[in-house]
């Protein structure tokens, strides 16, 4: 039961980091949500700043697992790359409000906090420029730099959060295709898309 009762307060934190931001939220107004008063709210959580840490590192921890599992088990660089885009598209077309909060309250952590979601970020885009990196030294990659074609594909699919909306004319299925797509022509992949394309042209 207070696993239950902390996941309410962090969901219902990240609602209201999102709408109202970090510091104008009190830790009144997170107990309000939840139906919890005064101090009987420290007996879960710390502090306000435990609990957007906790957000923060708990969004990387998904990220660097699910992009862990995507790759897991393929020897093919190319479909590798493309599974880890689909799998980062993927999460944030499905969890706007924590790349939101992850992206606008960076600033709000402490300094310890805030290196420690650096360095998971560090190690995100350092997992893609690897990929990116083999590839372009197995010769299926043709790009001139690695950085920032990783940079490129993580705002690609961060970018998703901000515009995509369920019922807009798009599956997310499609979406998440389209930008694996995307990515690959980013480091010089000609997909199928492109010989389909080609082939009508003729």
């Amino acid at each position: 039961m207070a696993g239950t009762r902390d996941a309410q307060i962090f969901e219902a934190a990240l609602r209201l980091f999102a709408e109202r931001g970090y510091r104008a939220t009190t830790m009144a107004d997170i107990g309000d949500a939840v139906g919890i008063r005064g101090p009987s709210l420290y007996k879960h959580v710390g502090s306000k700043q435990e609990i957007l840490a906790g957000i923060m590192t708990a969004t990387m921890d998904r990220l660097l697992a699910n992009h862990h599992a995507a790759v897991a088990d393929c020897a093919d660089v190319t479909e590798r790359l493309r599974r880890a885009t689909e799998s980062h598209v993927r999460f944030h077309v499905r969890h706007r409000l924590e790349a939101f909060v992850g992206t606008r309250e960076i600033s709000s952590l402490d300094e310890r906090n805030r290196q420690g979601v650096v360095d998971q970020r560090a190690r995100y885009e350092r997992a893609f420029r690897d990929l990116i990196e083999e590839g372009r030294g197995s010769g299926h990659f043709r790009v001139s730099s690695a950085k920032l074609a990783s940079y490129s594909i993580l705002d690609l699919g961060m970018g998703t959060s901000v515009w995509y909306r369920e019922g807009g004319g798009l599956t997310e299925d499609q979406v998440v295709y389209q930008y694996g797509e995307f990515a690959l022509r980013l480091v010089g992949v000609r997909t199928a898309d492109d010989a389909a394309t080609a082939h009508l042209m003729r």
